[in-house]
């Protein structure tokens, strides 16, 4: 039988290797390539086609979001499993919004990993319980978080800038024009209510876009 074909994404080199060492023990899994970062993650990903990819969420460069992002547009059938430290509803289902077929915690049970990659290649999607828990909850007390009304581009560009990144720099990272990120700062400021720098961090760190 053939091997499922794996490409993984993590810019910490002992999480890659550790992931890598734990799904090679599976024999009907193969790690074609490890990756630091999501600029090459998406080259990678057109150069090897895997089956899954498997790819963090917080990277340095465009980061894991962007990565699904281009990803998916690019190839519609592409299975990706964003892999995350992040336990949060609004980065999830933007995730899943981008493309990514499923979303697993790192803090969660390591079989969850192994359960999602055998789901996405069966064509269905995959939460960790503890992610899904939290969406259901979400939705059973109607809270409203703003920046789920965002799309992935509009989240991204938003999430950096709360990190404190000025515009040409984010630009920079999204292959974009700064007077393109300005645009979009001015309209994130109208649809999530914020006026200055301080504002726009204190509403990403409320809902768990950036920590504080």
């Amino acid at each position: 039988m053939a091997k499922i074909k794996i490409l993984l994404a993590d810019d910490h080199e002992i999480v890659r290797s550790g992931l890598a060492s734990m799904l090679n023990g599976y024999d009907d899994f193969q790690v074609v390539k490890e990756i630091p970062s999501g600029e090459k993650a998406y080259q990678a990903y057109t150069e090897l086609l895997p089956d899954v990819l498997i790819t963090d969420m917080s990277m340095p460069g465009i980061g894991g979001l962007e990565a699904v992002r281009r990803i998916c547009g690019k190839f519609r059938n592409a299975r990706i499993i964003v892999f995350s430290m992040h336990e949060n509803v609004t980065l999830a289902m933007q995730a899943m919004s981008a493309g990514a077929k499923g979303y697993v915690i790192k803090s969660g049970d390591s079989q969850d990993l192994v359960t999602a990659i055998h789901h996405v290649m069966n064509g269905k999607n995959f939460l960790s319980a503890e992610m899904a828990q939290k969406i259901a909850m979400q939705s059973v007390t109607g809270s409203d978080d703003p920046t789920q009304r965002l799309s992935t581009r509009e989240f991204e560009i938003f999430r950096l800038l709360a990190e404190g990144l000025t515009i040409s720099q984010v630009a920079s990272q999204l292959s974009l024009e700064a007077k393109t990120i300005a645009n979009y700062q001015t309209m994130l400021k109208h649809k999530l209510g914020f006026n200055s720098s301080a504002e726009m961090v204190r509403l990403a760190i409320k809902y768990g876009v950036v920590s504080s």
